[in-house]
């Protein structure tokens, strides 16, 4: 009696158990792991699965914001944010490694559709725009001039110019119309051609050789500074500019300018200088003629510009073989004012200046066969 009581107390435990803790499965059949309320509760605080999801979804959108700031960051609104992804400083993320080449790419194609649209501009309007500078009305030319002036500033437009010898060729006769803004826009028009060889080819055989020569009388400080450096880049780089500057009197109006007093501009005339003087014993007459030994004396004795008086010393150096110009550089006290230069910190300056300063010495002992010959020393390039 008491056994059965027993069993069947046994069996209402059991049945409690079960739905207890295993609710109608003890695990055996269902394969159901046992687990704690306080650690399913625990699990829950550490794995919020409301959260993961919700931050799952937040990088989900900023995925397309992030490669658009990568991008195109100039199409956030301002404020706008993006979650970081970076979990190492020192490592970019794939994000962060394409957005150098993006820009780049980008600008890229920026400028190739504005040179395009340039281009395409400059080759409409220079056929009209050459008919205008040939206008009777000297109002209409200084417009036209203006325009092209502008058009030069752009790269595109400006090779399209150069393309056109007609267009140049009406620059050049707009050069010489009298009307000191429309010669200052035109002498601004040939002085940015010359910046590359196509257009300096163009302006030679335009005739601007002559028209520029003729400028460097002009009484207005721009167009004498776009002319002369327009006429050094030819002498540089043209074939042929040397001879044609010295046809059109280049030499007798560029030696009157070493009266100028600004350094930058005097170095670009002295240069200028030595390119037609070497090797070429008219030029050197001409400069003698025109009082060029006083003025390249005074200039090394009255300014301190480096470059200027480099370019001056080989105009000296060059003039110092020729026995006509050698006393003259001597009477204008040229031997003292290179001297004070041979202490200088620019070896360029100082060997010009000691060469020059002894070619009278040299030359006393040619005869006895101890000295060079007269010929022009050095180089074009002064090196």
């Amino acid at each position: 009696m008491s056994m059965q009581m027993s069993n069947s107390e046994g069996a209402v435990k059991v049945a409690e158990w079960q739905h207890t803790y295993y609710s109608s499965d003890s695990g055996i059949q269902s394969g159901a792991t046992t687990v704690r309320e306080e650690d399913e509760t625990e699990s829950n605080k550490k794995f919020p699965t409301e959260n993961t999801t919700d931050l799952d979804g937040q990088y989900s959108l900023t995925r397309a914001q992030r490669v658009r700031a990568a991008m195109f960051p100039e199409t956030l609104v301002e404020g706008e944010s993006t979650l970081p992804t970076q979990t190492d400083p020192d490592q970019q993320t794939n994000v962060q490694r394409l957005a150098e080449p993006s820009q780049l790419l980008k600008t890229a194609i920026v400028h190739l559709i504005n040179y395009q649209d340039d281009a395409e501009l400059a080759t409409r309007a220079v056929p009209e725009l050459t008919k205008l500078l040939a206008d009777e009305d000297q109002v209409v030319v200084n417009k036209a001039a203006l325009i092209v002036n502008q058009l030069t500033r752009k790269e595109a437009s400006r090779r399209v110019l150069m393309q056109s010898p007609q267009m140049v060729a009406a620059v050049v006769r707009a050069l010489q119309a009298g009307d000191l803004e429309t010669s200052r826009c035109a002498a601004s028009v040939l002085h940015s051609l010359s910046h590359q060889r196509e257009g300096l080819l163009a302006i030679f055989k335009s005739g601007g050789i002559p028209a520029l020569v003729r400028m460097l009388s002009s009484p207005m400080e721009s167009v004498l500074f776009y002319s002369i450096t327009t006429l050094h880049n030819l002498l540089l780089h043209q074939e042929g500019a040397k001879m044609a500057v010295r046809l059109a009197d280049g030499l007798q109006r560029m030696v009157p300018l070493l009266k100028k007093t600004n350094p930058k501009f005097l170095a670009i005339t002295t240069d200028c200088l030595q390119l037609l003087s070497y090797g070429n014993q008219e030029s050197k007459l001409i400069i003698l003629a025109n009082g060029g030994p006083e003025s390249l004396v005074f200039i090394m004795r009255n300014y301190n510009y480096e470059k200027l008086l480099w370019t001056t010393s080989r105009v000296l150096k060059v003039l110092s073989v020729c026995p006509s110009n050698k006393p003259a550089i001597v009477d204008a006290g040229g031997m003292q004012a290179l001297g004070q230069h041979l202490t200088g910190s620019s070896q360029r300056l100082v060997q010009n200046c000691l060469w020059t300063a002894e070619e009278p010495f040299r030359c006393r002992h040619q005869a006895g066969g101890l000295g060079r010959s007269s010929a022009d020393p050095g180089d074009p390039a002064g090196l």
